[in-house]
């Protein structure tokens, strides 16, 4: 688990920005404030300043702690939303992921989930 964290967050970049366009911008991130200062806001654990946390926000601190192999924000993070809420959010960050490996290198969701979890082809 923890070797697809480190591939995700090594394409995604350790900044916490997407990488950048083929122009040179940075792609906006999706969400519903349109992913305007949102990192800015939230500080080091994730969590929007004022706001309570929704479960993706949850699901995205809660991988991203797991990745840093940070126990105690990992835990924090789980503690924002029901157990169920939290799985439902890392489900989604999961397919997402997933989907946006296979259409950047042209291959099948299933070929990038089988290599980031390093399974033969099949």
């Amino acid at each position: 688990m923890i070797r697809v964290l480190d591939r995700l967050r090594r394409w995604w970049g350790t900044d916490g920005r997407r990488p950048a366009e083929p122009d040179g911008r940075t792609a906006k991130r999706s969400g519903r404030d349109g992913g305007a200062g949102g990192e800015e806001r939230a500080g080091r654990s994730g969590r929007s300043a004022g706001k309570h946390p929704n479960l993706f926000e949850a699901a995205a601190a809660y991988i991203a702690a797991c990745a840093e192999n940070d126990q105690d924000s990992g835990a924090e993070a789980a503690r924002w939303v029901s157990p169920e809420a939290l799985g439902f959010g890392v489900n989604e960050l999961a397919c997402r992921a997933v989907r946006t490996l296979a259409r950047e290198h042209g291959t099948s969701p299933r070929e990038v989930a089988r290599s980031l979890l390093g399974l033969p082809r099949g």
